[in-house]
């Protein structure tokens, strides 16, 4: 039976304003509903490993949505960051800081880590997905043109990876292409999949 069948009576909602991470799930083939804008306070403690603070924050958002989730209802919320040189970057507050993510990215390796919490009336299973990401060397004059242009600061890392920079800028990557949009959408899927049959048969 495929993962929409198996969604049938149930609603599954998306916490996030991302519209990458709308449209990765759309593509699935899923019908889902978008959860109204909530409050989260996205800190962390100090002492976690970039590796964790992801799966900490996605667990934030979904104990911070507001509504007590039916029997049915399926809640799904995610928090992407970037980590060079064990230095979490999140998303830029401006266009200088922009700028200064980019031209600290240029040239070198990334890691890009997105934390997903998939959670029901009954249970919540979290997982992470990492991917490695080489910038070629960029010149101040392209990251200026990709701010000014592309606005990205609603990004991790100040960009988009299926955005003008991922194409002229991005020579190599090693795991998910998707994890870097923002949403590791097939261990999603698979995931999404077990968590019913754990969780929600019948």
């Amino acid at each position: 039976m495929l993962l929409k069948d198996k969604l049938a009576g149930k609603r599954l909602i998306l916490a996030s304003k991302s519209p990458r991470r709308r449209e990765l799930l759309a593509g699935c083939g899923l019908r889902f509903d978008i959860a109204e804008d909530y409050q989260v306070e996205e800190t962390y403690p100090e002492e976690l490993t970039a590796a964790e603070v992801p799966v900490y924050l996605t667990k934030v958002k979904s104990a911070a949505y507001p509504a007590k989730l039916a029997a049915n209802e399926i809640l799904v919320t995610a928090d992407t960051v970037v980590v060079i040189e064990n230095d979490l970057l999140g998303k830029p507050a401006d266009k200088q800081q922009a700028v200064a993510m980019l031209s600290r990215l240029s040239g070198c390796r990334h890691t890009v880590i997105t934390g997903v919490a998939i959670r029901c009336s009954k249970a919540m299973e979290c997982f992470s997905v990492k991917s490695d990401v080489w910038f070629r060397r960029l010149r101040d004059d392209e990251i200026e043109y990709y701010v000014d242009n592309y606005l990205p600061l609603d990004k991790a890392g100040a960009y988009g990876i299926q955005e003008w920079i991922g194409y002229v800028g991005i020579g190599r990557i090693e795991g998910s292409f998707y994890n870097v949009m923002g949403l590791p959408i097939q261990s999603l899927y698979v995931n999404l999949e077990k968590f019913i049959d754990d969780y929600m048969r019948g």
